[in-house]
């Protein structure tokens, strides 16, 4: 076996939840296929470089050819999200390569996204409200199955902390670091307005989301 070259990223485990019903097929792939498919996708498109660490799909779609998607490394940091998460619409699927998140349409590949935080922290799945949540290092956004449905105010001065996510609540509760106590403080989201209370920045909880769809 070759030596490993020295400038080789080390291989990072990659996440695959399929919570929600899909109408494709996706593999994640170690390394690139010696016979790829007609059909190749880079993310983001304006990207210099990809190769390196970067995600690799093969992808499936219910009424079409098979395709190769390819998503450029945000980080590498091994505790940012990295893999493949289904989404509330089943036409898409949500590729996040070391916290940068796209979220693509399967059926039409050229149709695509990258959620706004760089990197995003954490995935959640918010599966009786439909949601796919992303938290970033201020605040929390939410997709639904026609795209953005909210989108918090700022929640922490730097970093959000979520211990626990409930399955069946109403509401997602964590904390957020507020800068002038360098303590921690508990804030709730209600998973149906986007709307929160408590946090870093008290004073903005009763107004109403930055972004409500």
């Amino acid at each position: 076996m070759p030596p490993e070259s020295p400038n080789a990223l080390p291989s990072r485990a990659a996440t695959r939840n399929l919570s929600f019903a899909h109408a494709w097929q996706a593999e994640i792939l170690e390394r690139p296929p010696l016979i790829a498919p007609a059909r190749q996708y880079v993310y983001p498109q304006a990207v210099e470089e990809v190769e390196r660490g970067a995600l690799l799909l093969h992808v499936t779609p219910p009424n079409a050819t098979p395709f190769l998607a390819t998503f450029a490394l945000g980080f590498q940091a091994p505790t940012l999200p990295h893999g493949l998460w289904a989404c509330p619409n089943p036409q898409q699927l949500c590729a996040v390569a070391g916290g940068y998140a796209f979220v693509v349409n399967a059926q039409q590949p050229e149709q695509w996204q990258q959620i706004v935080y760089r990197p995003v922290t954490d995935i959640f799945v918010a599966l009786r409200h439909r949601l796919l949540l992303f938290a970033g290092f201020h605040a929390i956004c939410a997709l639904g199955e026609n795209g953005l449905a909210w989108e918090t105010q700022r929640l922490s001065w730097e970093g959000l902390r979520i211990p626990h996510q409930q399955p069946d609540s109403d509401t997602l509760e964590g904390l957020g670091w507020d800068l002038h106590t360098d303590t921690e403080v508990a804030f709730s989201v209600n998973l149906r307005t986007g709307h929160h209370t408590g946090g870093a920045f008290v004073s903005d909880a009763s107004s109403p989301p930055a972004t409500q769809r």
